[in-house]
């Protein structure tokens, strides 16, 4: 099976927590060979179909050197219908230029190509709004452009989060208490003068246990779940702003969390997906470049790459 990986450049990979490179290293030992490109190596052109400058690889097991690419010339072009699966992994923000791609991709699958996740579907569920859908599992949320509803919001809940949507890794998080220290800035800097959108949330105590995440693949949830747990006085529990990773089993919560959630997606072509929780509260549904196989790989012993290389296959013979 030949397998395209649309990515951040492979120098920029962290190999002893990217979860794509162990996405890489699983579909390699199974056989399956291994390309990478680019968002900005596809392009399409009248008369043609969908293709990219790509990267043969081969992961050579190494700690630096981790990877050998048979490159192409600059001019050649491989079509994305090639490939027997294109896997998605660009990491947010979920910019024009993502979005752009998603369409170039789903002129890809008219093609047919099987693009994991569905472009579509990754238009449809924008990460901080997905769990609109869900209410019924989340916390008291605001989404709006108004400074006045922000204030009311915080009055009635008076210890609030504000967030950008289009934000990523804990970027942009702020917390506002009781007393409502500087929360006219922080609506400023965020909402721009009522020119962009605001998640504001009430704040979770359980943030203090973790902000965990709960991988659905295939419409089957992971049994653990990676708590990242924030450190030195921070709010944020994501890894990228310095949260502790804690492996730890499913509650009864986020089983039921995510055997509700995780079949809805699967149907709608979300192969794979992180759900954040804390307490017992979804606040986030992740879909672009979900993470955490590593980490949870590295505590419990449970291989999250090869159910997800099962799931990719069974997904391509269904």
């Amino acid at each position: 099976m030949n397998i395209l990986f649309v990515a951040d450049p492979l120098e920029s990979f962290k190999i002893y927590k990217d979860t794509t490179f162990v996405m890489m290293r699983e579909a390699q030992k199974r056989g399956h060979r291994i390309s990478a490109c680019e968002t900005q190596d596809i392009s399409w052109q009248t008369g043609g179909k969908v293709s990219a400058h790509v990267r043969h690889i081969t992961l050579t097991g190494e700690p630096v050197s981790w990877f050998v690419a048979d490159d192409r010339r600059p001019d050649q072009l491989e079509v994305l219908s090639g490939f027997d699966a294109v896997l998605m992994r660009k990491d947010p923000p979920f910019d024009s230029e993502f979005f752009y791609s998603t369409h170039l991709l789903e002129q890809a699958e008219r093609e047919g190509a099987k693009v994991f996740n569905k472009p579509r579907a990754l238009r449809d569920h924008p990460e901080k709004l997905a769990l609109l859908e869900f209410s019924q599992f989340s916390g008291p949320t605001l989404v709006t452009r108004n400074a006045a509803d922000i204030r009311r919001f915080h009055a009635e809940h008076r210890d609030i989060i504000l967030k950008p949507l289009d934000g990523m890794g804990g970027m942009g998080i702020f917390r506002v208490t009781d007393e409502g220290m500087n929360l006219g800035g922080i609506i400023e800097t965020l909402n721009k003068g009522g020119a962009q959108s605001v998640m504001v949330q009430k704040f979770l105590p359980a943030i203090a246990q973790g902000d965990k995440r709960v991988l659905v693949i295939g419409g089957k949830p992971v049994p653990y779940s990676l708590a990242r747990i924030p450190q030195g006085g921070e709010v944020r529990g994501n890894l990228a702003a310095g949260g502790k990773g804690v492996a730890q089993p499913l509650s009864a919560r986020d089983a039921e969390i995510g055997n509700t959630l995780g079949p809805v997606l699967a149907a709608r072509g979300l192969l794979l997906a992180g759900i954040d929780v804390i307490g017992d509260s979804v606040t986030e549904i992740n879909v672009t470049s979900p993470t955490c196989f590593q980490e949870i790989y590295d505590q419990t012993g449970f291989d999250v790459a090869a159910m997800f290389i099962d799931a990719l296959e069974a997904a391509l013979t269904a």
